[in-house]
């Protein structure tokens, strides 16, 4: 499957079931702006679901805008091919920071001014959300005229009439208008008052699945469907389970029929969410599909509780299954909030040999709150002792450990801490390589180089959007460059560990996890460092 689209628009759609094509006569045309490839976006849901929700209205016509690898010309919309500029809004769906750079040179290639302040009514609007948006929307805030703060179904609704209604208008009226709405950060319009992040209560009020089915995409040979949002484990380091909640699950019934849906499409259905397994009745939901006589997906699986009705349904259609023990020591998993031991560990291993699997991925975070060399030590110790569990059940099976460094996130009681230096990560990074390797465990790492810009992005306040719009190219050196120019202290928003009274960056925007609660999990989480 290649991994990247045609550069024939037209061969693209014709790959497509579900697309809408509107006619713009009439309508407010919105560009939807995924600011990366296609192949990645299509795989993600949440341009699914606002894609639905936009055209499900009949004055609103939206199409879908991508960013390819090494795209030189402008973007355009898929389905007309017109440009940005033609379009009424400009609606950006952002998922990871280090698609910030994306988002200033599809604006910069589409001749739109970079800045808000530098658009009049000629221009079209434009807006972001998505996850990162929500946590901190500062780097990005002098770029756009309004943040959607919170989940896209209980913004959208009430924000489509006042944009239809005055998007021809006066600019200054508009944004006024968009600032009095619930979760709508309009940076020009700002007081004191930290907007709220807003949230579905009923998932089952706008079901959430495929909506275009295309086989050039990473997960394109699934139809996949949202289970539930959120995560009650609570690490304290995740964004998820500490921004997005409360926990919300989908209703049994509304699943298996979705699930029926997706049965004229594909063969296989994917589940999707954070805690897929943490639904109240996944054995159920899970017999009911594989029942249907479909292959059946699993975006993640806890290692405690691990349903034996779910790994033997992933066994029957692939050989390799995921796990995340993220740290290696039972005190740093206490730390970081995991509610798993060795033995839970150990066990899982056991459960996932015993279903058959050959491969086994391990998901490790690096350079952790409190951690030292002997945490790495326990990490491959406890990879060691996976692969004797494994090799006892599966001659010949593979495991594979993925290490990310660990970034600091707004919205978590990690968020006042900074990453271990770079010579400290790359340190305990070929420690583990080191004793593992050799014993034939692949280790993958992410970019410790890129992480650290990632920590600066999602710790960073206005003075980032400085650093963003200078740089001429998406590199290292770029970006080196770039701060150096600007001034940029680094270090202060990567490394260094704030004091947990100083006033946030992020402080105009209130992601639902109140500053005190946070302020007493991070006490908590460095108290366990001493037990």
């Amino acid at each position: 499957m290649a991994r990247t689209r045609d550069s024939n628009p037209k061969h693209v759609l014709s790959r497509e079931t579900g697309t809408i094509v509107k006619d713009w006569g009439g309508r407010m045309p919105v560009a939807l702006v995924y600011p990366n490839t296609y192949f990645l976006g299509m795989s993600n849901l949440g341009i699914h679901a606002i894609y639905k929700l936009l055209n499900g209205h009949s004055d609103v016509v939206c199409e879908r805008v991508f960013r390819e690898k090494g795209q030189r010309n402008a973007p355009s919309g898929l389905e007309s091919g017109r440009p940005l500029s033609d379009y009424a809004v400009i609606a950006f769906s952002v998922t990871y920071e280090l698609d910030y750079f994306n988002v200033v040179s599809i604006l910069r290639a589409s001749g739109i001014p970079l800045y808000a302040s530098e658009r009049d009514e000629t221009h079209p609007l434009v807006i972001a959300g998505g996850a990162c948006i929500t946590a901190n929307p500062m780097p990005l805030s002098p770029f756009f005229d309004c943040f959607c703060i919170g989940e896209a179904e209980a913004i959208l609704p009430p924000m489509l009439p006042v944009l239809s209604e005055g998007i021809r208008g006066s600019r200054a009226d508009l944004l006024k208008s968009l600032s009095s709405l619930p979760g709508v950060y309009v940076p020009q319009e700002h007081t004191d008052t930290p907007v709220a992040r807003q949230w579905l209560a009923n998932l089952d009020d706008f079901p959430v699945a495929s909506t275009i089915l295309t086989p050039d995409t990473e997960l394109g040979n699934l139809y996949l469907i949202e289970v539930e949002r959120g995560c009650g484990w609570g690490c304290n380091f995740c964004l998820v389970s500490n921004a997005f909640r409360p926990v919300r699950y989908r209703s049994l019934d509304g699943l298996l029929t979705q699930a029926e849906t997706g049965l004229q499409y594909r063969k296989r259905i994917g589940l999707v969410g954070p805690a897929v397994t943490d639904h109240p009745h996944i054995d159920e939901l899970v017999s009911g599909i594989r029942g249907m006589g479909v292959q059946l997906s699993v975006s993640s699986l806890r290692i405690k509780p691990l349903s034996d009705t779910v790994l033997s349904a992933v066994a029957h259609d692939t050989r390799t299954v995921a796990l995340a023990p993220e740290a290696g020591s039972e005190r740093l998993r206490r730390v970081i909030g995991k509610g798993f031991t060795e033995d839970d560990v150990l066990e899982a291993v056991g459960k996932v040999a015993g279903q058959g699997f050959r491969q086994l991925k391990l998901y490790f975070m690096l350079g952790l709150p409190t951690e030292t060399d002997d945490d790495i030590e326990e990490a491959v110790r406890l990879t060691l002792k996976c692969k004797s569990t494994l090799d006892r059940q599966q001659k010949g099976s593979r495991i594979t450990l993925t290490v990310s460094p660990f970034v600091p996130k707004a919205g978590t009681p990690f968020q006042w801490l900074g990453m271990a230096p770079l010579d400290v990560l790359q340190s305990r990074l070929f420690r583990l390589k080191q004793g593992l390797e050799s014993k034939g465990i692949r280790v993958k790492a992410e970019s410790l180089a890129w992480s650290q810009v990632q920590a600066i992005l999602a710790r960073g306040d206005l003075k980032v959007s400085e650093v963003l719009a200078g740089m001429e190219a998406v590199t290292l050196s770029q970006w080196r460059r770039a701060t150096l120019e600007t001034h940029l202290d680094t270090e202060f928003f990567a490394h260094e560990q704030w004091n947990a009274s100083r006033e946030l960056p992020w402080a105009p925007v209130d992601s639902g996890s109140r500053t005190e609660n946070l302020r007493r999990e991070l006490e908590r989480a460095l108290a366990r460092t001493r037990s």
